[in-house]
């Protein structure tokens, strides 16, 4: 079988609390030829966090000044706050003969499959509404308001998952990252897909 070619660019999309940040990290420590696209974003850093690490942390000015210069290749509003990818993030990915692994919502999803019609896009859904709730909560980082916003946007943003080319339900981290890679190896993940069934099903617990 004839090895499949290596997408030019990856993105990774879900709700906040469906883990597209921890496969991230694990496709990039597993295979370093994928390099994580690092977004520009006027949120306030998490305790952990660094500044050119997790995100380019900078305040609106900084963020609305490189808007109107037009240095991002997308960027939108999200629970409240800007983010974005620059160009030159891109850029240096490319000149280091890496593959940009993007984390962004689908607003940014849509904008960079516009410029990149070639991105290979991965939507990741939460077993249950009530699972992603509980990981919310573990991560002890959110207000209380903080985390109902969070909880109504995931209801948007799957409803979205029609912009993407894939999508994997996040139920055990190990079963979904071989998804993942399948999907990178073969254009197939090893489990069926999940169905609009299912993506039905999660959107009637949030209402």
């Amino acid at each position: 079988m004839k090895p499949r070619t290596r997408p030019k660019l990856l993105i990774l999309s879900s709700p906040s609390g469906a883990g597209k940040t921890t496969l991230c990290r694990r496709l990039i420590k597993t295979r370093p030829e994928f390099e994580l696209s690092i977004s520009h974003t006027t949120r306030l850093p998490r305790a952990g966090e660094a500044h050119g690490r997790e995100y380019y942390f900078v305040d609106r000015n900084t963020f609305d000044g490189m808007l109107d210069a037009d240095q991002f290749i997308e960027s939108a509003e999200v629970h409240g706050n800007m983010y974005g990818t620059a160009k030159d993030e891109f850029t240096r990915i490319f000149s280091e003969a890496r593959t940009p692994v993007c984390d962004i919502d689908w607003q940014g999803t849509v904008s960079v499959q516009s410029a990149f019609p070639e991105a290979l896009s991965i939507f990741i859904l939460p077993p249950t509404m009530k699972a992603l709730s509980e990981r919310l909560k573990r991560r002890k980082t959110e207000s209380e308001a903080a985390l109902k916003l969070r909880l109504a946007n995931a209801a948007i943003e799957l409803e979205k998952f029609h912009f993407y080319r894939h999508m994997i339900i996040n139920d055990e981290v190990d079963t979904a990252f071989s998804d993942l890679l399948s999907i990178i190896d073969t254009g197939s993940p090893v489990r069926p897909a999940p169905t609009t069934r299912e993506i039905n099903a999660l959107l009637n617990e949030v209402g």
